[in-house]
């Protein structure tokens, strides 16, 4: 028997999807604590897939791990939603495509 490690955090749904293709999960929860250390490696991992392929669904990955980030953290996709709002309101956002160079004090 071959056997991949893997130790990563995964969607709900993929130990079933493993087992209906004939093979065998081995499956552990984590607590409160390691769950937002996974979620955060999850993020820094769909990040770094994004960044390399530019993709639609990558990006649609990187949401639903910024989603359970803040549902883990007590907060809601809504609450980040008002907050990005908030500071785009304030500072603006990046339609203008605008790259500050440099800031001269005079």
């Amino acid at each position: 028997m071959k056997t991949i490690k893997y130790y990563k955090l995964v969607r709900d749904k993929i130990p079933e999807l493993i087992e209906k293709e004939g093979k065998q999960s081995v499956c552990s929860v984590l607590s409160d604590e390691e769950y937002l250390e996974f979620l955060d490696r999850k993020l820094s991992e769909e990040l770094e897939e994004y960044l390399e392929d530019k993709s639609m669904e990558e990006l649609a990955d990187l949401l639903e791990v910024m989603m359970a980030v803040a549902k883990a953290r007590g907060s809601s996709i809504e609450e980040i939603e008002r907050i990005r709002q908030q500071k785009a309101d304030k500072r603006g956002g990046f339609e203008k495509k605008i790259l500050l160079e440099e800031v001269r004090i005079v």
